[in-house]
């Protein structure tokens, strides 16, 4: 379990006196004010009016007279023949100057009320101990928001510590990852068996990045390691060393190696390094910029060069923004060795499937492996949620164990959305919808590497899908091939050509198809150098080599160059938009009788689905355009009544 420090001390005896001091004056102040009221006599309350009337009736004996109270005693006879005083009281309604006057007139003893002898302690207190309580209620709420004794200490690490390497992770509980796991399994001996390699003269590296999309187990790793050494485990994000502040960061990190060289060995885990770490370089190569975020890295690389790599402080950082961290902080001496984790692989995806499936009650007739197949692309953290979801699927219809149906189902919820039946299309926009999903599975299914049509459905899900068609990769694909680069968007253009040739028109339904279609056949040309025309030059940057500050991707080319690429990216859409049409006209019976069917049943799936699709025909055309690219230029584009 992780101990809560936060590197928050005890406070110190003064602060304590200090609070108990404003407890006491505060209750002095309270007992001053309140007991007076509560103990003192009761004297019922006569109006002034009555007063006066008593006074000129000669019945009030003796007063006395203050600023906002005057008692007056009046003697009354009791039934025992005894003359006594009964003493009232009565508040001014003003400063009424003619009352001694008429109190000398009607032979009235008066006289002020004495001076109050402690009087001075309430008036001190009054001054003393309002500004206390509001400091005290100022401290109390600024505590509560993380200041306080915080406030006081600003500059010290906020880092999460972990005992002893009690982070409940060890390595059997990593999987998908094994060669990340392998080259950090030696991090975890040089930890345990330090001595093996100082004996020999070698250096373990000081810093270790782990680099790798979103959710595919860096932190999971970091904690592992740990785990595996048993050693302290300092864990703290990039964003907790910025704050608004300039300097504070800087001192955060002098804090943070400062506690890790007395816990030695122990692991230093940064998340989200990319927070701390940007490239301090701008835009046009000019240096400055957050002038906090530029301290705390300048400090961080140079507490990184300030230990020996053998003290036993080896530091651990993760960021899925390799390309955006400052060249410094990656060069050797500081980060020695870069670590790629990466989305797994289908026996990988198998593997983390049976980890988090360890306290899942499953069916006989769930296979992992299958699972594994259908989810390529999915991260560690994907497979997590898919598991989750799939034993919610079976809770909530009452299962005994979850089954494969359940996995399929979460697949798709994953994958597409959550089913909307509460989503009620028109006959026209049903129809549009089937014929439309329809010719994305015949082509998909004519196409190279395109994959196993799995299911059609004309159920809407998610946020704008009004149907959809799913295709399985038999096996992990790393690469793609120029024919399978068109095969895509030719499948791609497969719904918005099965509406022109049904219904003459087109609807909105294909936007999104067609703007992945342009995107990927601009890469074709400007990334990948596919083009036979331009040939292989890179016209855009990649990814990596972007600099904060440029949001053009596209590298400085002439207005000619742009209008070549804008017309071979138009080349290449339409000409596998003909295919498309071929394809169609070629198997139009397939097409209607298709989606006929689908609008009877909404769904279509499994080997029946296969079976129908496999008798699909490639028109003549189509082996020679994957081949080059290019269509037979006597030969007119396929007619339809949008020409």
């Amino acid at each position: 379990m992780p101990v809560e420090t936060n590197n928050q001390k005890k406070p110190p005896r003064v602060r304590q006196f200090g609070g108990s001091l404003l407890i006491l004056l505060t209750l002095l102040l309270v007992l001053n004010l309140v007991v007076p009221s509560f103990f003192g006599p009761k004297l019922p309350q006569i109006p002034y009016s009555d007063f006066i009337n008593q006074v000129q009736a000669g019945k009030v004996k003796r007063a006395v007279v203050g600023n906002d109270r005057i008692q007056y005693s009046i003697p009354v006879t009791t039934e025992d023949g005894k003359i006594i005083e009964q003493v009232y009281q009565t508040t001014p309604v003003a400063i009424d100057l003619d009352l001694p006057k008429i109190l000398r007139e009607n032979n009235v003893e008066f006289a002020a009320p004495p001076p109050n002898e402690n009087g001075w302690i309430g008036t001190l207190l009054s001054w003393v101990v309002p500004p206390l309580i509001f400091f005290g209620i100022w401290g109390f709420l600024f505590n509560r928001q993380g200041g306080g004794p915080a406030a006081l200490t600003v500059g010290k690490s906020k880092a999460r510590i972990y005992s002893e390497g009690s982070t409940g992770v060890k390595f059997s509980d990593v999987a998908g990852i094994e060669e990340a796991k392998a080259e950090l399994e030696e991090v975890v001996d040089f930890l345990k068996n330090a001595g093996r390699y100082t004996r020999l003269g070698a250096k373990i590296p000081k810093g270790v990045l782990l680099v790798g999309p979103p959710g595919t187990g860096k932190t999971l790793l970091a904690k592992a390691i740990a785990g595996e050494a048993g050693v302290p485990f300092f864990s703290i994000s990039g964003s907790e060393f910025i704050e608004l502040f300039v300097g504070v960061g800087a001192a955060r990190v002098r804090d943070l190696f400062e506690q890790a060289k007395q816990q030695a060995p122990c692991i230093v885990f940064i998340d989200e390094l990319d927070a701390l770490g940007k490239s301090r370089a701008g835009a046009g190569g000019f240096y400055g910029g957050n002038d906090e975020r530029e301290q705390t890295l300048n400090q961080l690389l140079t507490e990184m060069d300030g230990f020996d790599a053998n003290t036993g402080v080896i530091i651990i950082a993760a960021t899925n923004r390799p390309e955006v961290l400052d060249p410094a902080l990656r060069r050797p001496g500081r980060f020695d060795r870069q670590v790629v984790v990466d989305r797994p692989d289908k026996i990988g995806r198998e593997a983390v499937l049976k980890v988090h499936a360890r306290n899942v009650k499953l069916d006989e007739d769930v296979d992992l492996a299958i699972i594994a197949a259908r989810t390529p692309g999915f991260a560690g953290a994907d497979l997590a949620n898919l598991v989750n979801e799939a034993a919610l699927m079976a809770a909530r219809n009452n299962r005994e164990a979850v089954k494969m149906a359940d996995f399929n189902e979460a697949i798709e919820r994953v994958v597409a959305g959550l089913e909307k039946r509460s989503r009620v299309l028109n006959e026209i926009e049903k129809k549009t919808v089937a014929y439309h999903e329809v010719g994305h599975a015949i082509i998909g299914a004519l196409m190279p590497g395109a994959g196993k049509v799995e299911k059609i459905s004309i159920v809407p899900r998610g946020v704008g899908a009004l149907g959809y068609t799913i295709q399985m990769p038999e096996e992990d694909r790393f690469l793609m091939v120029e024919d399978e680069i068109r095969g895509r968007i030719a499948t791609l253009l497969g719904g918005r050509s099965a509406e022109e040739i049904v219904f003459g028109k087109v609807s909105t339904g294909a936007s999104d198809d067609i703007q992945k279609a342009t995107d990927l056949a601009e890469r074709y040309v400007t990334l990948y150098g596919m083009s036979s025309e331009l040939g292989p030059v890179a016209f855009e940057k990649m990814q990596q080599q972007f600099i904060e500050g440029y949001s053009n991707p596209r590298r400085q080319i002439s207005p000619k160059i742009a209008e070549e690429i804008d017309r071979e990216v138009k080349m290449i859409v339409d000409n596998a938009h003909h295919i498309a049409l071929s394809i169609l006209q070629q198997n139009r019976e397939l097409l209607e009788n298709t989606a006929q069917e689908l609008l009877e049943k909404e769904i279509l799936e499994g080997q029946e689905l296969r079976d129908k699709l496999e008798t699909a025909t490639p028109p003549p055309e189509m082996n020679e355009w994957l081949r080059t690219g290019k269509l037979d230029e006597d030969k007119p584009l396929m007619q339809t009544s949008l020409r």
